[in-house]
């Protein structure tokens, strides 16, 4: 300890990944502490959060080892099957479908992922509550609501500020609090990215027929239109569109929503039922120039922040969680300074060439697909064939999509700290 601190890591930010952060290192022995504006109630709500998250199979093993995945498995639904089609707007003038496709089967990489599917699909609300109940039990102080609006470092120690004028010391602050984070601007990181001219739409359905827990990858000249298997025969549409799009879909009324749906969704599945609010969210780029500075370090949407094209904005931030958790427990365990700039120094090696790679591919992938260029439809369309007829080219990207590949943290090989 240093100082006064009563805890080893305060954590602005207590969403999916700060709090799995959290959990991490209470189970290992560490005092991490809680921070967020938003009440925990109120961040399960479903109101708060529509969206739903495909999990890679690696990020689910980190909740396994931290013992949440008895809670969670109810609300999971396995994905056992990618279909990626390069399609064109629906309309009178859209012509013949393309032929070309992308098929990935979890039966694929069964020998190689021990029987796992290629991800699980999980409602944000339910992911949130589990977490929420979790912390609650493992004691994990939570300062909820509650703001940071300061940060400042010695070489002894880091100190937090709030709204309400307390003040809080540790050897690390870990700034966890989405892209306006007050931590990563209180360290002095800047952040590069761009704003996409894009709108996310994202629904709930429930279906007609059973989905077989098939996702549907459409890409359109607007952006991508994906149809995610959640429990009880519903899905999940993230429904990318221009923003005057997006918003004008929001407020339309049902009957026009439900038809603009219908269009899109086509009658594969039977007729479909809207169920709960519609909810949009922006989209864009942003990535912090550094993910640590001195007794700071960035994890999720404060690092990054990418395109869900991929749908691996999160699972980011889990493999981040996973990492640095690792990389403090180890360190703590070896008499270290948490805070050093030595121990921070191999969180930003083992995370950064990945998460930038990831970033700089989805925004190519973005480019690439969100057009209706003749010349592009045909390269992407002969790269979709290629792939799917080449068996190894198939199973990497579906272990990559699994989070299975390179050097993985103890906790996504689904190791205890």
């Amino acid at each position: 300890m240093t100082g006064s601190a009563q805890h080893d890591v305060i954590i602005a930010g207590a969403g999916i990944a700060g709090s799995t952060l959290a959990l991490a290192l209470a189970q290992a022995g560490l005092r991490p502490m809680l921070i967020d504006p938003v009440a925990f109630d109120d961040q399960i709500a479903p109101t708060f959060d529509g969206r739903a998250s495909a999990i890679a199979y690696s990020a689910f093993r980190q909740w396994r080892a931290l013992g949440l995945a008895e809670a969670l498995e109810p609300h999971a639904q396995r994905i056992e099957q990618i279909l990626v089609t390069d399609g064109r707007t629906p309309g009178a003038s859209a012509g013949a479908p393309t032929p070309f496709f992308l098929r990935f089967d979890s039966a694929e990489i069964a020998d190689r992922s021990e029987g796992e599917p290629l991800g699980y699909l999980l409602e944000n609300r339910h992911i949130r509550a589990v977490l929420a109940g979790a912390v609650k039990r493992a004691g994990i102080e939570v300062m909820a609501p509650a703001r940071v609006i300061r940060a400042d470092v010695t070489a002894r120690e880091a100190t937090v500020t709030l709204q309400d004028g307390r003040v809080l010391t540790a050897p690390l602050v870990v700034g966890a609090e989405g892209r306006g984070s007050v931590i990563r601007s209180a360290a002095g990181i800047g952040a590069v990215g761009w704003d996409y001219p894009q709108t996310g739409v994202v629904a709930t359905v429930r279906m007609e027929r059973p989905h077989g827990g098939v996702a549907h990858e459409y890409f359109l000249p607007g952006g991508p239109f994906a149809i995610l298997p959640l429990t009880d025969n519903r899905a999940s549409l993230v429904w990318t569109e221009s923003s005057a799009r997006g918003e004008a879909l929001k407020a339309a009324r049902p009957e026009v929503f439900q038809a603009h749906l219908a269009r899109r969704f086509g009658e594969f599945l039977g007729e479909l039922t809207v169920e709960g609010p519609i909810f949009t969210y922006p989209l864009s780029l942003q990535l912090a120039e550094r993910f640590v500075a001195p007794r700071v370090a960035l994890l999720g949407d404060s690092a990054h922040g990418i395109h869900p094209i991929a749908g691996q904005g999160l699972n980011l931030g889990l493999k981040g969680a996973a990492a640095l958790a690792e990389v403090l427990v180890d360190a703590i365990r070896l008499g270290e300074d948490i805070g050093s700039e030595v121990v921070l120094a191999r969180y930003a090696a083992w995370r950064t060439f990945d998460t930038v790679t990831l970033a700089v591919g989805t925004d190519l992938f973005v480019r690439l697909f969100s057009n209706d260029n003749p010349l592009l439809r045909l390269v992407r369309g002969v790269g979709m064939a290629a792939v799917n007829r080449i068996a190894p080219a198939r199973k990497f990207f579906m272990q990559e999509a699994g989070g299975a590949v390179g050097d993985l943290p103890r906790l996504l090989r689904g190791e205890a700290l």
